[in-house]
Formats: structure tokens, C-alpha cells, sequence
């Protein structure tokens, strides 16, 4: 059985004095996110200066689609922070697609292995 989704889980260090900043940003990604049709979920946690998106969509598509609509506000995100880890989860073939158009973030592999789906 493959996994339903592929997820995504960027980490992100603010810049210091500019956690305002990014918490704004934050607020426009999630308005953008809440018209793509193939995210499952998307939130976003803080701890200190470390920011975490929690966020799933239907496949590798959807995950792609969803950078390209929300590319403006990851420049704006990276004006203010650094982006120190990416991982995607999900099924080996479903991670292959990304593969490229996101190689320059080198993002860390996580294959699907096995779960409970309900």
C-alpha cells in the first residue's frame, strides 16, 4: 500500500529582530494555500526563532504546484530567515518528481514504508 500523500516539512531559523516580519509572511502563504486544491493540510508551529511548516498535499504535483503559487512569499520568508532543513515524505516515485526542481534545497528523502491509514 502507498502512502496517501507527500509531505513536506520545511525548517526555518529567523533572522534576529525579525520574527514580526516572518510571522507575517506566514499569514499571506497560509491565504494562498487555502485555494490549492490538492493540499491536505498546512500549518505553520514556532519555537523561538525556529519556524516549522507542517503541510501534506495529494501527491508530488500538487506539492510542486504549490511552490509556484506561493513563490513570492518564499522570497519574502528567505529575505528574513534561513531555510536549514527540508524533508519530503512519501511514496519512492512520488519523491522522484521534485527531485529536480528542487534540488538547489537539497531536501532530505523520507521513503514510505509502511502506517496506518484511517
Amino acid at each position: 500500500m502507498n502512502s496517501p500523500s507527500v509531505s513536506s516539512h520545511p525548517y526555518f531559523k529567523i533572522h534576529p529582530g525579525q520574527l514580526d516580519a516572518a510571522q507575517a509572511v506566514l499569514r499571506a502563504f497560509v491565504a494562498k494555500t487555502t485555494t490549492e486544491p490538492g493540499c491536505c493540510y498546512y500549518e505553520f508551529t514556532v519555537d523561538g526563532d525556529i519556524v516549522f511548516c507542517d503541510e501534506a498535499y495529494t501527491d508530488a504535483d500538487a506539492v510542486l504546484a504549490h511552490l509556484a503559487n506561493v513563490g513570492a512569499e518564499l522570497g519574502e520568508t528567505l529575505k528574513v530567515s534561513a531555510l536549514t532543513r527540508l524533508e519530503l515524505h512519501g511514496p519512492a516515485a512520488e519523491l522522484d518528481k521534485p527531485r529536480g526542481p528542487l534540488a538547489d534545497l537539497k531536501p532530505a528523502r523520507f521513503v514510505y514504508e509502511c502506517g496506518v491509514q484511517k
